[in-house]
């Protein structure tokens, strides 16, 4: 459109020596040409400068109803989009900050960080939201907010802010089922988030999520015929094993330093007997764990019985084929050890000993072990 600089400028004179009635009408009028037509972005810019000096000086209900349409417009000035988004009135602010595509993710971050509950639930009901802004809804989001983020398939989480909707899932069932019924929630996360549900939750989930459910039961019971033929009990070694680490154990004297000895050794029945009587968990699935090629069992095993990463360095490579790991693989074990909390991984230890809890006490000890940090 050749003439917008020209009409915009006819228009910002009117503005300058107009009745509110006027400046009123000049609003809209410049709203339905910006609408209507097609502008290159200079052109926008300068709709953006009248247009934001004309909604400065109208009220909540005209801002509101420009709200409404700036938040469908596709190009609808940016200046103007911020100053609406930053409203304190939900009614102005609302549109934009659900529906418009031209919102700034920087600008989300302003108002989820400054404004209020319903500016924040305004954010968690759009179509896509990134990681930068779910970190902050999940954070001062109240339940409305946060269960709504959790159900909004568009939205995205970080590492942190998905152990964070974690741990306010707690004691919340709603909130626990709609985040266990995300596609995107990875399994270590889903772990620790039905460790922590009640039994509904549970049941419910391994409706919903059957695959899941399935993996994470594999984790805790499953063990392959090749591995119970490799490393089965029933060789008079694994006995003798037995016999040792549990005299061991009784003393007093079975720890982190002799597991990690008896990994370095390549003693592979001490260490699984050893893990199982340290975590109170059967030594098919201490045997799994450490056989497994998704190496989260292990990871979280270690941090929950406190031990360093040299000694969870010393399990991973015991476990892996050949007791080779390559560098990169075990930089990414190392981070992700890293990144595990005690608390939520002694969480998810006794999530996988109540699963279990049905074996009844060991032979070898006459009693169901306790969790011991050494």
């Amino acid at each position: 459109m050749n003439g917008a600089p020209s009409l915009l400028q006819d228009l910002d004179d009117a503005i300058a020596r107009g009745t509110d009635e006027s400046r009123a009408k000049a609003l809209w009028h410049a709203t339905d040409l910006l609408i209507t037509g097609r502008y290159v972005d200079d052109e926008i810019s300068m709709f953006g400068e009248v247009i934001g000096r004309l909604a400065d000086e109208i009220e909540v209900a005209a801002r509101a109803q420009l709200s409404e349409l700036m938040a469908g417009c596709d190009h609808a000035p940016l200046n103007v989009i911020e100053k609406l988004a930053l409203d304190d009135e939900i009614e102005v602010a609302g549109p934009v900050l659900r529906d418009s595509t031209r919102i700034d993710e920087k600008v989300l971050v302003e108002s989820a960080m400054t404004k209020g509950q319903a500016h924040l639930l305004a954010i968690a009901q759009r179509n896509a939201i990134g990681e930068a802004v779910t970190d902050v809804l999940v954070k001062r989001g109240n339940q409305e907010v946060v269960t709504s983020v959790a159900r909004n398939e568009g939205a995205r989480f970080s590492g942190s802010g998905l152990l964070h909707m974690v741990r306010r899932a707690e004691g919340d069932s709603i909130l626990a089922e709609q985040l266990g019924l995300r596609k995107d929630v990875p399994r270590h996360i889903f772990q620790q988030l039905i460790s922590k549900a009640s039994e509904d939750v549970r049941r419910r989930l391994e409706t919903e999520r059957p695959e899941m459910m399935s993996q994470i039961q594999s984790s805790v019971t499953g063990v392959t015929g090749d591995l119970q033929s490799k490393f089965g009990p029933s060789s008079r070694s694994y006995f003798v094993a037995k016999r040792v680490v549990t005299t061991q154990y009784r003393q007093g004297n079975l720890n982190q330093v002799s597991i990690s000895n008896y990994a370095r050794q390549h003693r592979f029945d001490e260490v699984q007997i050893g893990l199982s009587l340290l975590s109170s968990l059967p030594v098919d699935v201490i045997e799994r764990a450490l056989m497994d090629r998704n190496r989260e069992m292990i990871l979280v095993l270690c941090k929950a019985l406190d031990f360093s990463w040299e000694t969870t360095m010393s399990l991973l490579f015991l476990g892996a084929k050949d007791h080779l790991i390559t560098a990169r693989e075990l930089h990414d074990n190392e981070r992700d050890f890293g990144r595990l909390k005690i608390e939520t991984s002694r969480s998810i230890l006794k999530f996988y000993q109540s699963r279990k809890n049905s074996a009844g006490t060991d032979p070898a000890t006459g009693r169901q072990p306790e969790l011991q940090v050494h």
